[in-house]
């Protein structure tokens, strides 16, 4: 039999930008749920803070190949 985790409810207040940012990004991802959107961005922004902390840089490539340094800490 398998265990289900812990959960804690959560409840957020979004300005109506903030939600239409959520439900373009719900959307684009085919995500099943908003919750689904929102630990999917923990996990990436998990990520960049932890490359940050070890030294490492982020870049973006256009279509031509020119990188841009992308400033995630400003």
């Amino acid at each position: 039999m398998e265990k289900k985790s812990k959960t804690t409810r959560v409840q957020l207040e979004l300005a109506d930008k903030s939600f239409e940012r959520l439900l373009t990004l719900k959307e684009k991802t085919e995500a099943t749920s908003y919750t689904e959107v929102v630990k999917n961005a923990l996990r990436l922004y998990e990520n960049l803070v932890q490359q940050h902390d070890a030294g490492k840089s982020f870049y973006l490539k256009d279509t031509q190949g020119n990188t841009t340094e992308y400033e995630v800490f400003m």
